[in-house]
């Protein structure tokens, strides 16, 4: 589009019947990764279902490319979507299962792109085993390489981690990076608040069907200052750099624990800055300096009303 913006949601709502998916959803975003996060049933598949085309708004619009994507094959032709819940011809080996897709997707050699895809997602190896013996983390590659196997465009990943063993979800994980490099526009949807953060800092929090906030997770971090800021710093002499932290004016408290002290300001900014300066002139030996509240668990706790 010639304004860079991919999707655009405009006063869209979904209900079924007296249940309602999503309210009110107006938001847009253009290229990377976006990672739309929430609680299960916050109303995240509802939402990546109508970017896919399968849903219609039950009132206002969302648009891909500018298109509306349950209207438009073209637009759809340029989605790829791996669906939380899959349901799959389990006697079928990866690569018959891909191939058969990419070809209900008018690749115009499907063996060959599905090959390709299988590839990339690291499944070449086992590509001839049948479906139905296969781990969740191996199920969820596949799901992946039949969301790709058409080189869409703007790729749908709805909760693709879940039930995924560690290791498994590193892969994978890096896998999505290496499509959003390859310039494919990316949303990921988890209530797994590391997964998100492993991926991206670009965030949609979605609550009881509504937006409660989006953009970078740090940017949205500074606007919630009714909280202070937690810092902490570990170091050979806690209670001196603390002392000197404490009678400035934006410091809430300062808390000691065995080895480190954690300030909580009202300025994060400015008290990095004074913790810099404190420990140069100082000579304090600092070990690690780590803020809890810079990372997604705080951000939606505070976006939700949890505690900490």
């Amino acid at each position: 589009m010639s304004d860079g913006v991919v999707v655009r949601a405009e006063k869209c709502s979904k209900w079924y019947g007296h249940v309602l998916g999503i309210s009110d959803v107006s938001w847009k975003f253009g290229g990377g990764i976006v990672g739309l996060l929430g609680p299960n049933g916050a109303g995240k598949s509802t939402l990546i279902k109508m970017m896919a085309g399968l849903l219609r708004p039950s009132r206002g619009t969302l648009e891909v490319f500018g298109a509306l994507p349950y209207a438009s094959l073209e637009t759809r032709r340029r989605i790829g979507y791996a669906p939380e819940h899959e349901a799959t011809w389990d006697e079928l080996s990866a690569l018959e299962l891909v191939t058969t897709l990419a070809r209900l997707s008018g690749v115009p050699d499907p063996r060959k792109a599905a090959e390709a895809a299988i590839a990339t997602v690291g499944m070449t190896k086992d590509q001839h085993r049948r479906v139905k013996g296969f781990s969740k983390g191996m199920r969820q590659r596949t799901k992946l390489a039949s969301a790709i196997v058409h080189d869409p465009d703007f790729v749908l990943l709805d909760e693709p981690m879940t039930g995924v063993d560690p290791m498994a979800r590193l892969d994978l994980i890096e896998q999505i990076r290496r499509l959003a490099a390859a310039g494919k526009t990316i949303v990921v949807s988890s209530h797994v608040l590391y997964e998100i953060e492993a991926l991206t800092t670009e965030i949609l929090v979605v609550y009881r069907g509504q937006v409660l906030a989006e953009g970078n997770v740090y940017e949205i971090r500074k606007l919630i200052d009714k909280h202070p800021h937690r810092i902490r710093v570990d170091c050979d002499r806690p209670r001196e750099l603390g002392a000197a932290l404490a009678s400035s004016e934006h410091v809430a408290r300062v808390v000691f624990e065995r080895g480190a002290m954690v300030v909580e300001t009202r300025d994060p900014d400015r008290c990095y800055d004074e913790i810099a300066a404190c420990v140069l002139d100082r000579g304090v030996a600092v070990r690690s300096m780590t803020s809890p509240d810079n990372n997604l668990g705080a951000v939606f706790d505070y976006l939700t009303g949890g505690s900490r």
